[in-house]
């Protein structure tokens, strides 16, 4: 037994996520913590609200409350869709927890003790209309490297570039929306991440199996143009982790706070504190490399946006405190999942967002098309009709019908038990090899974090089910061998445990109803395709399930595709 650290990019608490969110981060950082399991390891999967910053004031403050009851609220709304979801987090913490501050402020006052923050005077966007400094994500305006209209002041969503306000064409506040902005000075910490770059292009150059996508983002920031450089990591703001505390070797940062992104990814080793706080577990042994994390092998998953900090912010965080923290060992990264020949997008609600999903269909028709769907090796895009195609294909009619059609079957000609008798022949033997071979493909799969082909192979195990039924055909057999049409029924029985065992990660709640069916609570994994296959005795007791999938009808298809049409009010 292996153990297994996991983390998935923490989503901001300004509102409802919508399906790209979903799919960049929490569904395949669940599906690969769910497959562990599954095979018996320890796993520790953490992910929390991003609570401070910009967007959590500028939500609040259209929402007309308080931005700690803003917060709280919304972490309820996100934790329970979350579970809607059925992500499998060990804790779904707060960024805005006491233990979140605390270790905040902690690495901070190592990291200066360290000679790795300076205090810089600079001059940074000051909005007359509003009366206050605006944090780089209060500014918007057209990016002068694409002419994307709507960058931020920190990074344009749509090529993201690192900006500073200063390089916006045409900037303007995003509270008032005046363009009446002038440079004054003020002061504020920033965190040397350039003294760190060797350090960190060393590190980055020993993970030779990262994904392409991930090493090269962050080389494109340790070597592009000048390099990597220095990052401010205070703000002035009134929400956050103040920068100014006891013991904090500097003055003068009253009323600033830690920029979001340097105690955000902070919150993961901050989410398990609060774990063990709620448990009585220990956090160190999966984060303390003197405490027993140095057994670990931590995953974290994330969209491409979600790289350079992952990849240089937070391991110069890490590094730099030349304290034993455990590292990662993978960063798992993703390209963006358009809508319907555009861009999800939380701010200007366009697509479906995630509480919307689980009012029309149940989670697992969403998880299995998002995932089957991720966008791995380059962007892809969701569409009304390949969703509807690939949830009435693969799990209406190929899942779906094999349970159905052998249940109902065995249970017309034997009743609601495994029928005895029979042997296995060349048929039942090649169909063990095959699955063999596929099973240990999908495993392979599965360990590479290679989402879309695991779901490939997992669709080609129901397959080769159906086509087994279909070739050894049981219902024209009977009729004339009866014990032998037993056997086959047994087997493909047999087939609906291994099935739901496979199945879990990618459609929990399907696999809940295929096991129940079976009446059976055996999710041993099938080291062993052929003991697999015998798991279920003759005379086990089953029962004939519910419709496992439904067909999305024309009607629905075209009547989600009006509702849901690029506009959230």
């Amino acid at each position: 037994m292996a153990r297994h650290l996991i983390t998935s990019a923490i989503p901001y608490i300004n509102g409802i996520k919508h399906l790209g969110n979903l799919v960049g981060s929490q569904l395949p950082a669940d599906l690969f913590a769910r497959y562990l399991r599954g095979r018996g390891h320890e796993v520790m999967y953490i992910c929390a609200t991003d609570e401070h910053g910009t967007p959590a004031e500028l939500a609040a403050a259209k929402a007309g409350k308080d931005v700690a009851d803003y917060c709280a609220e919304m972490h309820d709304v996100q934790a329970e869709i979350a579970r809607g979801f059925r992500l499998s987090f060990d804790h779904f913490g707060r960024s805005s927890s006491a233990q979140n501050r605390a270790l905040t402020q902690h690495f901070a006052r190592v990291l200066a003790e360290n000679g790795l923050i300076r205090e810089v005077t600079e001059k940074q966007m000051y909005s007359v209309a509003d009366g206050r400094f605006l944090p780089d994500r209060y500014i918007e305006g057209t990016c002068p490297n694409c002419g994307y209209e709507s960058a931020r002041g920190d990074q344009c969503d749509n090529c993201t570039k690192q900006l500073d306000p200063v390089d916006l064409i045409n900037p303007h506040s995003v509270i008032s929306g005046s363009t009446e902005l002038e440079m004054r000075e003020t002061k504020h910490l920033f965190l040397r991440q350039s003294a760190m770059k060797d350090k960190l292009s060393e590190w980055i150059d020993s993970k030779a199996d990262w994904p392409v996508l991930t090493t090269s983002i962050a080389k494109k920031w340790l070597n592009d143009g000048d390099g990597l450089q220095d990052r401010g990591i205070t703000r002035d703001l009134s929400w956050g982790v103040p920068a100014q505390f006891d013991g904090a070797p500097w003055q003068g940062m009253e009323g600033k706070v830690f920029y979001v992104w340097f105690d955000a990814p902070i919150e993961y080793i901050a989410a398990t504190q609060e774990w063990a706080d709620k448990t009585g577990g220990d956090w160190a042994r999966w984060w303390r490399t003197d405490k027993g994390a140095e057994d670990v092998t931590y995953t974290q998953f994330m969209g491409k946006d979600n790289v350079p900090f992952h990849t240089l912010s937070f391991p110069a965080t890490i590094l730099g405190s030349d304290e034993p923290w455990k590292l990662v060992d993978y960063i798992k990264s993703f390209n963006y999942l358009n809508y319907d020949g555009g861009q999800f997008s939380t701010s200007r609600g366009r697509g479906v967002f995630m509480d919307q999903a689980l009012e029309i269909l149940p989670s697992d028709y969403w998880r299995w098309w998002l995932l089957s769907h991720a966008p791995e090796s380059a962007d892809s895009e969701f569409t009304w009709e390949n969703f509807q195609t690939s949830v009435n294909k693969d799990l209406a009619d190929v899942l779906g019908n094999f349970v159905s059609r052998i249940t109902k079957f065995t249970r017309s000609k034997f009743g609601e038990a495994l029928p005895e008798g029979g042997t296995w022949g060349e048929r039942e033997e090649a169909l063990i090899v095959e699955l063999t071979t596929r099973v240990r493909e999908y495993e392979r799969h599965m360990d590479d974090k290679e989402v879309r082909k695991a779901a490939t192979e997992l669709r080609a195990i129901w397959v080769a089910g159906n086509e087994y039924l279909q070739s050894a055909a049981p219902w024209t057999v009977f009729k004339t061998e009866p014990e032998q049409a037993a056997a086959q029924a047994r087997l493909a029985l047999n087939l609906i445990r291994l099935y739901a065992v496979l199945s879990a990660p990618f459609i929990p709640d399907a696999t809940d109803t295929m096991l129940a069916a079976m009446q059976t609570e055996d999710r041993s994994w099938p080291t062993d395709v052929r003991a697999a296959l015998e798991a279920l005795p003759a005379g086990h007791a089953f029962t004939t399930p519910e419709v496992l999938f439904r067909k999305i009808t024309d009607e629905e298809r075209e009547d989600w595709q009006v509702r849901f049409a690029g506009k959230r009010e």
